[in-house]
Parts: structure tokens; C-alpha cells; sequence
């Protein structure tokens, strides 16, 4: 049976003073088809068309029509004509795509219809705005001014592009309905088949690219607002009259993200103490680096408060008890507070790695090299006690965290670091049984070698960092904060 489609009418450039096309056919009223159905192919028309290219709307308003296809899929373009004239005067004859497709074409007379048939294989709507609102109330269309109808249908189809039909003599409602929303603007007495043809085209790819657009401005708007935040979530040490010189190196998990779930700290308490702290919350994604923040300042504020050691971590546990969103989540923690004099330091383990000092070489000698110069003994790295620590924050109600007692020394450098640096892959394992973790002590080695070569305070951690990462064969998955106070006799 043949398809229904609305009657063609022409239309040149709605704006540039271009001229006007020849009148087409116009032809009997046509049949309401079914809600959904779908025509395989426009009935054949006779239409005249105005000699060369007459452009349209679109030419004017947005510097050139697209000439390429618009619809990259291999299936028809889909029309959907939203207009309500009982003759059925709008009549559209065959409409082709860029490829030579027919356009499938359906038709709605009211909002109901529309919505009904408005599909997910709908690119193009075309809305005569001379629409009424077919028996919805002013509730139903938004305010009761003339673009309502159009208002609709946008909220109705945002995805969609639409092509407004108004009367030729109303250029400024047809300007209006594209800034509105609408893709461009067409007269209603002045169409063709070739013009509307170009038209859905057009339009098609026009709010394709504002899509594109769109996007691509809220993600780089997101980028931006995340990039703003995160950097201020990162601590800035507060150790104004301290020696102590201080480093810190990060490297979030996640990937295009600065913040992971890793935390760190270092501030000088008015008694002259310098108390660092570095942590990592179970996992790596926003919800972990939120709850590293919240524990980083809670860890800050108690500090300046006077509290320490256990007293402290107890009140650590309750934020986080508090804070997480379910009793899996835990955070891992080191707390180290340096005497004023620099050569003390308390420690507290909360099931985390152990930090790394180094030191001078105990024997001044000199290591006799080939040439038979002399160069300084390489400096001591090794781990600090570990064997008293406690378990992580949030693993055991009314845990305690023994604060132990360590000499530091003279000249020294203090690492703390979280457990994304030694747990990358390194090698084959020697058994052949796979790859194997670097581990405390090989990056203890790792350190060492580094030390050797002159490499200190910001220097040694980029190396460090980067020597971990090439072993791995590539990024780390797991989040990496490092920490580093020297103190130079």
C-alpha cells in the first residue's frame, strides 16, 4: 500500500535575498499512517525545482551548508513531520539522502502521535510551529506563548534535530525558533524536495557537531574543576623554622586523575617537633581519595591539637569508622615525629610499610676505585624498625598502636613512602614461575644504587619513581606517594 507522506511545498534560502523557488505539486490529502509504522519508500511525486542551487536557511545563519552525509550509518535517514492540518496539504515527495537513499518519512498530528513515534531510528524532526498543542493544557507545553509547541518538543527530543516550518512572511518567528533551540528554519509555502533534503541533511550534522561540542566543553569544564580541586586537596607542608628541607612525589592510580587514594603530611608543631605522616586508603578510585583527604585534615587538626601516637591514630579510626562507606574500607598509616633536635623520632605503624633512612657511611675510608682515586663510602640505606607496629585504621575495634622510640642521628634522610612503589612487577621470578614484586628490599637496593650516584631530595624521588615504573613494564596500577626530610649536620 502506498506510504502516507506530507504534501511537498518549496522553499528557497529563508534570509540573503535569494530567489524564490517555483511552487510545487500540490497533492490530495494523504492517509494518517499507524503510530510506528515505518514506510520503506516515499510514493513517486512530480515537483518542479528552481534552476542551480537556491541553498536555505542554514546558508545565512551558519556560514555554509554541509555537503557531506549527515547520517554515517548504513540504514535511511528518519523524518518525523509534527503538524496537525486536517486537509493533509503538507505533502513531501520522494527525499533523498546524500547517498541516494530515500529518507523515510513519518507523520504526527499532535504531541501525543509524535511522542508515540518518536523512536531511536528518528534523526530529524521537522515541526510546523503553526502546531496546536492537540489537546494538552498550558501545564503540559510550558507557557502559553507562541514558541510553546516548540519548547516541547525540544524537551521532548533533546537528542534530536529539529527544523521549525513557519509562514514566509514570519522570518523573525523562524529567527526565533533558532535561537530557541531549533536547527534552522523553514517556510512553509516555499518548499521542495531538494531544499528539505539538504535541510535534514544539514541539520542532522549541525546538532550532531553541537553534541560533539557540547560534550567536549563539559569535559574539559569537568577536567578543569577536578584538576582545580584536586590540586587544592594536596597538602602544603608547614614546617616555616624548620632545617629540615622537604620532598614529596605523587602518582595517582587512576588514570587522567591527580588525586588517588594515597595522603600525605608534614607539619611543625610551636614546640619545635616536625611530625609526617603518609597513608593509603584501600582502594583507588574518587570515593577512596575523598576519605584520604577527610583523614589527611583530620590528621593535620588533631596534630596541632597536641595529640600523638595511639591517642591520635584511636581518633583517626573513629573519622574513618564514620566516614567510609561500608566496614570493608581501612587505610594503611605512618606517623613519624622528629625531636626538635633532629636526632629522635617517634614512630607509629598502622599496618604500613616501614620507612627508609639513610645515612653517611659510618667509615669515612675512601673506596680506592681502578684509577686509584679515593671516593667517599656510599651512603647506609636500611628500614626502620617494624616489628611493633599495629593494624590498619578500621581492621579492629579498640586497636592500639605502640609509638616506639628510633635514633636517627647527626645527617640523615627519612623516606616514607605507600605500598604502590614496591608492589610493582620487576623481572623474571627466579623460579621461572612469573614476574616477581620489587618488595622493601628491592627498592631498598633501588635506593641505594641512587644514593651512590649523588641523587638526593627531589632528584632521588623522580628516579625512584620512574625506575619503579620502567620495571613494572609501564604505569603503575596502584596509587604512589612519596615523602622525603633530610637533615644536614
Amino acid at each position: 500500500m502506498p506510504v502516507p507522506v506530507p504534501r511537498q511545498r518549496a522553499i528557497p534560502a529563508v534570509e540573503g535575498g535569494q530567489a524564490r523557488a517555483a511552487s510545487s505539486t500540490v497533492g490530495p490529502a494523504q492517509a494518517v499512517p499507524a503510530p510506528g509504522a515505518l514506510p520503506s519508500q516515499a510514493p513517486p511525486s512530480t515537483s518542479r525545482e528552481t534552476g542551480g542551487d537556491t541553498g536555505h536557511g542554514g546558508d545565512a545563519h551558519h556560514g555554509g551548508l554541509h555537503n557531506g552525509s549527515a547520517h554515517t550509518g548504513t540504514a535511511p535517514l528518519t523524518l518525523l513531520v509534527i503538524e496537525d492540518d486536517p486537509a493533509g496539504s503538507l505533502n513531501v515527495p520522494t527525499l533523498l539522502d546524500s547517498a541516494g537513499k530515500p529518507i523515510r518519512i513519518r507523520t504526527a498530528r499532535n504531541l501525543t502521535e509524535a511522542e508515540r513515534l518518536l523512536t531511536d531510528d528518528v534523526q530529524c524532526i521537522l515541526l510546523d510551529l503553526a502546531l496546536t498543542t492537540g489537546g494538552r493544557t498550558a501545564a503540559d507545553v510550558g507557557p502559553e506563548d507562541e514558541l510553546a509547541t516548540l519548547k516541547h518538543v525540544l524537551r521532548l527530543a533533546p537528542r534530536h534535530a529539529v527544523l521549525a516550518l513557519t509562514a514566509s512572511e514570519d522570518a523573525e518567528h523562524g529567527a526565533e525558533a533558532v535561537r530557541v533551540g531549533a536547527q534552522d528554519y523553514l517556510f512553509r509555502d516555499e518548499l521542495d524536495s531538494r531544499l528539505l533534503s539538504r535541510a535534514i541533511r544539514y541539520a542532522v550534522e549541525r546538532k550532531r557537531s553541537d553534541t560533539a561540542e557540547r560534550r567536549l566543553t563539559e569535559s574539559k569544564l569537568r577536567a578543569q574543576e577536578n584538576a582545580r580541586l584536586e590540586r587544592g586537596l594536596l597538602p602544603t607542608p608547614l614546617l616555616e623554622g624548620s632545617s629540615l628541607r622537604f620532598a614529596a612525589r605523587y602518582r595517582p592510580g587512576r588514570s587522567r586523575a591527580l588525586l588517588g587514594g594515597d595522603f600525605y603530611d608534614t607539619v611543625r608543631t610551636p614546640d619545635g617537633t616536625v611530625h609526617a605522616m603518609i597513608g593509603d586508603v584501600c582502594g583507588h578510585g574518587p570515593d577512596e581519595a575523598a576519605l584520604g583527604v577527610e583523614l589527611r585534615i583530620a590528621w593535620r587538626a588533631l596534630t596541632l591539637a597536641g595529640l600523638c601516637g595511639d591517642e591520635l591514630l584511636s581518633t583517626l579510626q573513629q573519622v574513618l569508622e564514620h566516614e567510609r562507606d561500608n566496614d570493608e574500607i581501612f587505610a594503611t598509616l605512618c606517623t613519624v615525629d622528629i625531636a626538635p633536635d633532629g636526632r629522635r623520632a617517634g614512630l607509629c605503624l598502622a599496618g604500613h610499610p616501614a620507612p627508609l633512612i639513610s645515612r653517611p657511611a659510618r667509615s669515612r675510608a675512601a673506596v680506592v676505585g681502578a684509577d686509584g682515586a679515593g671516593d667517599p663510602a656510599p651512603p647506609v640505606a636500611e628500614l626502620l624498625p617494624y616489628e611493633n607496629g599495629g593494624p590498619a585504621l578500621g581492621l579492629l575495634p579498640n586497636a592500639r598502636w605502640p609509638r616506639q622510640q628510633v635514633e636517627l642521628g647527626g645527617e640523615w634522610s627519612l623516606m616514607l613512602y605507600t605500598d604502590g612503589l614496591i608492589e610493582g612487577r620487576t623481572g623474571e621470578g627466579r623460579t621461572g614461575e612469573g614476574r616477581e614484586r620489587l618488595g622493601q628490599d628491592g627498592m631498598v637496593d633501588m635506593v641505594r644504587r641512587q644514593l651512590a650516584q649523588g641523587l638526593r631530595g627531589e632528584e632521588l624521588l623522580r628516579a625512584a619513581v620512574n625506575e619503579v615504573r620502567d620495571l613494572n613494564g609501564g604505569e603503575l596500577t596502584d596509587d604512589v606517594a612519596v615523602l622525603l626530610l633530610d637533615r644536614v649536620a
